[in-house]
């Protein structure tokens, strides 16, 4: 078990690692979630005078910033097949299962740091004003959401080889994912069919429970939105476990 703990462990260095080195990338990650804070905060939040709308989105940027990154951390296995070194990983002396997750938790790692960066602006500049024990548990919400995200990339990065493959049809999930939640807009204002598909994207909850405890105006019990991120995680990271142990080199 230890053993299988470093190895994990290694997995996880090496994907955080990776993205430490690309200063390119932090900056690049950081700069949409910012740009949609500033621009719709600002420019929808003028329209709706009598309704704080940068502070009811802001849980919404931190888990777009998430989504985004998660989702994309996928690629990571593609450049390693490309590059060869998915062979000397498989071939290793360890199980497909601690290779997921190590890259799974590298993942959420760098994705729940970009997180925390927002969340921390979005304090210093006084849209959220949540206690230590909301901050943290706030972090606990990303953890979880950036895993799940993460495991799905994985998903479609075992069964996708090509970079240019992959980055298409994800941006063709990850949008609809997000503009299809509750991350812009509150449900009691959504037209029914918007409700409908929103109640169907693990998104809607992972946003639903970092509103709860960012600025009280969650939706869903939190613990609902708990138990249901955590099915969904079990679920994406069993299949991309399945399926990354059936992938090729």
């Amino acid at each position: 078990m230890a053993i299988e703990l470093i190895k994990i462990y290694a997995v996880w260095f090496r994907e955080v690692k990776r993205f430490a080195n690309s200063k390119s990338r932090i900056v690049g990650s950081l700069a949409m979630p910012l740009f949609f804070l500033i621009a719709l905060g600002g420019g929808i939040g003028a329209l709706v005078p009598d309704f704080n709308y940068p502070t009811f989105i802001l849980p919404g940027i931190i888990g777009m910033t998430i989504l985004f990154n998660s989702i994309f951390s996928g690629v990571s296995i593609i450049w390693d097949r490309e590059l060869g070194y998915l062979k000397e990983l498989l071939v290793a002396p360890t199980s497909r299962a601690t290779i997921v997750i190590g890259k799974a938790l590298g993942g959420a790692t760098t994705s729940v740091l970009q997180g925390a960066v927002i969340l921390a602006l979005g304090i210093i500049f006084g849209l959220a004003s949540p206690s230590l024990i909301g901050v943290l548990l706030a972090i606990f919400i990303m953890v979880i959401f950036a895993t799940l995200i993460v495991s799905i990339g994985i998903i479609f990065a075992s069964i996708i080889t090509e970079i240019e493959t992959f980055q298409l049809v994800v941006n063709l999930i990850m949008m609809p994912l997000f503009f299809l939640s509750n991350a812009l807009f509150p449900v009691e204002k959504m037209p029914e069919w918007l409700k409908t598909l929103s109640m169907f994207n693990p998104v809607s909850y992972g946003v639903d429970a970092l509103r709860t405890l960012i600025n009280g105006a969650g939706s869903n019990p939190f613990v609902l939105d708990i138990l249901i991120l955590l099915a969904i995680l079990i679920v994406a990271l069993g299949l991309a476990g399945a399926l990354f142990n059936r992938t090729s080199i």
